[in-house]
């Protein structure tokens, strides 16, 4: 039988033991208050999160990709973080990438035993082409999950840079991991329950990873996002507002721009600020790696 009772994240909160008579307005209180200790455990561990996010912009550098690998509530987030990168930052799909123990249909109902699996995980790198250039960023609150582990240890026989994402110190997924980051979040208001501290203090991880990593390769200018991808109402609009804060142009002119370049809010940015028209833009942002800071220089 497996022995939770060590792990923090699995032991009782002595301020929560009368949650069952709590009002809402207590247990909103409560959760609040415990919620500020994910901040407190976060930056603890700032060091190992600079190092994470180094490692990431230099595999996207390389030609890799970041993989996310995680079960129930950890692949979640690491499946949620890699589908908002492409609106976002305007990437392909298969550079952030989510594998969930038991596949994308865990994504909303769980699969029974698959994270217990010692072989799922490498079978799905297997099968996503792992190679050494990509960083393996494995993700689990308690930090002793199967599919975790195997998988890490499979990435790293690989030669990839691998990450540990876990809420309990010395986990056996950082022990696995080349770099552990494991913030101590402490017991969860529900007891056990990891979607709650130890899921917001993964969240706020693997937001700063994969936005440190995303301005590392130039997808930022100053600290807007223009290579988002208009691909609705609200983001051409965010386009045009984008391209007007960073270059002070007017409306019509943001939009006869951004149609002169297609759409790319970096090409466009580029174009007035240097002066140049789109062929020119796409020059010197190809010669400055796309990053629009230099392509100015």
């Amino acid at each position: 039988m497996i022995d939770l009772s060590k792990l923090i994240t699995e032991s009782r909160n002595p301020d929560t033991l009368n949650l069952d008579e709590m009002t809402p307005f207590e247990i909103a209180q409560i959760m609040n208050q415990e919620d500020e200790k994910v901040v407190k455990a976060i930056k603890e561990v700032i060091p190992q999160i600079a190092t994470a996010i180094e490692w990431a912009t230099q595999s996207l550098r390389a030609g890799g990709r970041i993989i996310y690998i995680g079960a129930g509530t950890s692949g979640r987030l690491g499946l949620l973080d890699a589908v908002e990168c492409p609106p976002t930052f305007g990437v392909s799909k298969e550079l952030v990438v989510g594998l969930i123990a038991g596949g994308e249909k865990a994504f909303v109902e769980a699969v029974e035993g698959a994270e217990d699996s010692e072989t799922l995980c490498e079978e799905e790198l297997k099968e996503a082409g792992l190679s050494k250039e990509d960083i393996v960023i494995g993700l689990a609150a308690s930090g002793r999950t199967p599919y975790v582990i195997y998988g890490l240890k499979y990435a790293g026989s690989m030669g990839c840079k691998t990450v540990a994402v876990a809420c309990n110190r010395g986990s056996d997924i950082g022990k696995e991991a080349k770099l552990a980051i494991e913030p101590v979040t402490g017991p969860e208001v529900l007891t056990g329950s990891t979607r709650l501290k130890a899921g917001t203090a993964q969240k706020m991880i693997l937001n700063m990873i994969s936005t440190g990593s995303m301005v590392g390769i130039g997808k930022v200018y100053e600290n807007l996002m223009v290579d988002v991808k208009q691909s609705n109402e609200k983001l051409v609009v965010r386009s045009q507002n984008i391209l007007i804060t960073a270059t002070g142009c007017s409306r019509e002119e943001a939009r006869t721009v951004l149609e002169q370049a297609d759409g790319h809010v970096k090409t466009a940015v580029t174009m007035i600020l240097s002066g140049c028209d789109v062929e020119e833009a796409r020059q010197k942002l190809s010669q400055a790696g796309g990053n629009v800071r230099l392509a100015l220089k």
